[in-house]
């Protein structure tokens, strides 16, 4: 076995390893941090007599990670990259015909293996970090068994992780055995600071580190959910701290090489050194000299939503693992000191493990790799988690759409282009179009600033970032350029025409989220239907029209990260063949009535409109019922007769059952247009709709068996013994209710009663002025009883009406007694 001059935690397991993969295809490896699995296990398999003249191919999470491998293995080998382990970057390469260790990115390994499903020359394959589980590792590992079982039964796989369910990934393996290394770390002491919500977490956190700073010897590693929140904490420490011996370093993706090697090379002597990172520290990294770690606690991931076909960044709480290790990247050399931006206790709420991108991502290139590997259901292969149903259904949408699949699910040769560009699929196809009209260069600009993140800087609008990556001269904007000259290629036709805007470009790939301006600046409605917002202050918030590419946050307040201006003569001559010219009717709330427009629509956008007359036909009839009920059934022109008669049959309906019609609010709403709609033929507004309109609707409801018997068994009014003929409510949730003077009914010795006797009327008796003096459902009983109080109040106040000892025999009397002459 191989040698080293220096000793590292793996070593101790590096010979179980190599017996595991004499012995079996597939191994499991769970190493922490730190242990030294990226760096030596491939050069201990280097040496294996299975390997024999083949390649190792190492994978990792990401471009900086795979670098810093590639480069501390040539190191340990005294040579340099390229030699006998070698680096395949999307930008840039060091391989020759002497490299036997190849480190790649995840994504360079599921083209490679495309390309080749074979993997002829290749001995193994070592996934690294795959605790990350991003998509192409997940599509990476899934071929790789695909080719292992059907093409190369020699060809080795080993997945090594931090911190991973091993047995899980041991099953999928085909019950691979599991070996585990217990690593090497100092203790790292944590400490709680809790979290304000009602304060940013970039002055938390900015307060945190200066904290530390005073408290703490060594460098600081700061982990914070992305870059904007890195710049703005930068800027806040610069301001703060006043020690040029305090380098403060920024660290993630879109960073150049120079700058990220800055972050990450130890401190120079006599020096500390603040780092401010993403989650690109978590693991695969060692800085030197870091013994303080602040963490936020937050980690910024993509989300897709399959029903829109976007995909926003979200910002989530890390998971325990992840927490776990970015607290050990405090203990690497010495012993350490976490400071945790959370309360202990809710450290048992986070989650064990992030959530597998396959689970949240935009499936569209997974299952165009698929299709092209020759499998039309991903579900087929092994993934350690299959690709949700939903998600599956809506990028087969899409790549047909796009002419990539066929009605089979199968790659269309357009798809097999699509697949020459190592782009996202809809980003390939806005290439391939724009070339066919000679902007292919174009439009490759535009994708390598989309794909590339901090290409042409950070600005919303995407034609000032292009603008900016053709000035810029820096050698990550140079390779990129060259990229994005092999993506246009050959495809460029000659120019036909005025060429388009960015614009119109990124319509190419993006139609549904072409923009149209609402009625405040900034505020902007999309062809499918959601709505996104640009700061007030931002240049395109004044555009009439933009083309969105980027969008965050939920569906309440998406806003949109990158866009471009496109005119209203592009969106014309764009979508000519999409236009939809119809007829619409739609209620006005405020004015009670229906408006009709002749429109011209692109999915949700309204191009154009101009007014129309409301046609007099059913469906206008049906938008005006309902229309008018959704601002309540109070809306409608009812009389006091009406009113009572629909109590009157409810009253019924409570009495007696089911076979009397539900008159209750509820019902009438929910069934307008079949009593309502038909009487509105013709009309457009509330004020064409009078009383007599809405009696003749609503009394069609009461079948005319039942008509006879409302009038008979609930009057509308009740004769007194003066004659009167008193209303009867029968509104009152207590039951039916007369209200009538007491002088009407002296003389009458039975209580009155409705519904054939069955239901006594609640009798509100009034004084002569109609104010209520007494309510009885026994009258003579009240005659017998409370009359002697009520005649001793009532007599002072009124002394010209009568209030005989005996009501039973007095006459009955609408009028005062005669004025004495």
């Amino acid at each position: 076995m191989r040698v080293f001059d220096t000793s590292l935690p793996i070593d101790a397991v590096l010979a179980d390893l190599s017996a595991s993969l004499r012995s079996s295809a597939n191994a499991v490896l769970v190493a922490p941090p730190g242990a030294g699995k990226t760096t030596r296990v491939p050069l201990i398999l280097l040496d294996e007599p299975w390997v024999g003249g083949g390649k190792i191919i190492v994978l990792e999470p990401r471009r900086l990670a795979a670098r810093a491998a590639a480069e501390r293995m040539a190191q340990t080998l005294g040579e340099p990259v390229g030699e006998t382990v070698g680096l395949r970057v999307r930008l840039g390469s060091k391989v020759s015909r002497r490299t036997r260790i190849e480190v790649v990115t995840e994504g360079v390994f599921a083209r490679m293996i495309l390309d080749d499903p074979s993997l002829d020359g290749t001995a193994a394959v070592l996934f690294d970090e795959f605790h990350e589980r991003s998509l192409d590792a997940d599509l990476g590992l899934a071929l790789a068994l695909d080719a292992q079982g059907g093409l190369r039964e020699d060809l080795r796989l080993l997945v090594m992780s931090a911190t991973l369910d091993g047995a899980r990934v041991a099953k999928l393996l085909g019950d691979a055995p599991v070996i585990e290394s217990e690593g090497r770390a100092y203790p790292v002491e944590t400490r709680y600071l809790g979290r304000d919500p009602n304060r940013r977490i970039e002055d938390q956190v900015a307060d945190a580190v200066t904290r530390a700073l005073r408290a703490e010897t060594g460098s600081i590693l700061v982990f914070l959910p992305g870059q904007g929140e890195i710049r703005r904490v930068e800027t806040m420490l610069r301001e703060r701290i006043a020690d040029p011996a305090i380098d403060i370093a920024p660290l993630y993706g879109a960073l150049d090489r120079a700058v990220q090697d800055l972050a990450v090379s130890p401190a120079r002597p006599d020096r500390r050194k603040i780092v401010l990172a993403t989650s690109i520290a978590e693991t695969s990294l060692t800085i030197e000299g870091v013994r303080v770690v602040v963490d936020a606690g937050l980690a910024r991931v993509p989300v897709y939503e399959p029903n829109i076909g976007l995909t926003r960044l979200e910002t989530v709480r890390v998971s325990r693992a992840a927490a776990d290790q970015r607290r050990g990247r405090a203990g690497r050399t010495e012993p350490g000191v976490c400071y945790r931006l959370w309360e202990e206790a809710a450290t048992g709420a986070l989650e064990a493990f992030m959530r597998p991108e396959i689970l949240s991502a935009d499936l569209a290139p997974l299952l165009l790799d698929c299709a092209a590997w020759g499998v039309t259901d991903p579900s087929t292969l092994a993934f350690l988690d299959p690709p949700p149903a939903p998600a599956v259904k809506e990028a087969r949408a899409l790549l047909q759409q796009l002419d990539a699949l066929d009605g089979e699910g199968r790659i269309t040769e357009t798809g097999r282009r699509l697949r020459d560009l190592p782009l996202p699929p809809r980003l390939a196809r806005m290439v391939l179009s724009a070339g066919e009209s000679g902007q292919a260069r174009d439009a490759a600009d535009l994708a390598a600033v989309l794909v590339e993140r901090g290409l042409g800087g950070d600005a919303v609008d995407l034609t000032e970032r292009v603008e900016r990556f053709r000035r810029d001269r820096s050698r990550r904007a140079e390779d990129m350029r060259r990229m994005a000259e092999n993506w246009a290629g050959s495809r460029t036709a000659p120019a036909k025409g005025e060429p388009r805007s960015f614009g119109a470009l990124l319509t190419l790939a993006y139609p549904d989220r072409l923009a149209k301006a609402r009625s405040k600046p900034g505020e902007y409605l999309m062809a499918n239907g959601r709505g996104a917002l640009l700061e007030a202050h931002e240049r395109l918030a004044k555009e009439p029209a933009l083309a969105i590419a980027e969008i965050a946050g939920g569906a309440a307040s998406a806003r949109i990260l990158a866009a471009a201006p496109i005119a209203v003569e592009e969106i014309e001559a764009a979508f000519a063949d999409r236009m939809e010219q119809r007829d619409e009717i739609a209620f006005d709330r405020q004015a009670k009535a229906l408006r009709a427009r002749g429109v011209r629509r692109l999915g949700a956008l309204v191009l154009s409109e101009r007014p129309l007359k409301v046609p007099a036909t059913e469906e206008a009839a049906r938008a005006l019922a309902r229309g008018l009920l959704s601002l309540g059934l109070d809306v409608l022109p009812w009389s006091k007769a009406l009113a009572q008669w629909r109590d009157r049959v409810m009253f019924l309906r409570r009495a007696e059952g089911d076979e009397w019609p539900d008159l209750s609010d509820e019902a009438l709403t929910a069934t307008a247009d079949e009593w309502l709609a038909p009487h509105l033929v013709g009309k457009s507004g509330l004020s064409e709709i009078g009383a007599d309109l809405l009696s003749e609707a609503l009394r069609g409801l009461l079948p005319w068996n039942l008509q006879r018997r409302l009038d008979a068994e609930a009057p509308s009014h009740v004769e007194v013994p003066t004659g009167s003929q008193i209303p009867v409510d029968y509104g009152s949730p207590e039951g039916p209710v007369l209200a009538v003077r007491v002088q009407e009914l002296f003389g009458l010795d039975r209580h009155p009663t409705i519904a054939a006797g069955r239901v006594p009327l609640i009798l509100h008796l009034l004084s002569p002025a109609q104010r209520p003096i007494q309510i009885t459902r026994d009258l003579p009983g009240f005659w017998r009883g409370s009359w002697a109080a009520v005649r001793a109040d009532m007599r002072g106040q009124y002394p010209k009406h009568p209030w005989p000892d005996d009501p039973l025999t007095a006459p009955p009397t609408r009028r005062a007694h005669k004025r004495q002459t």
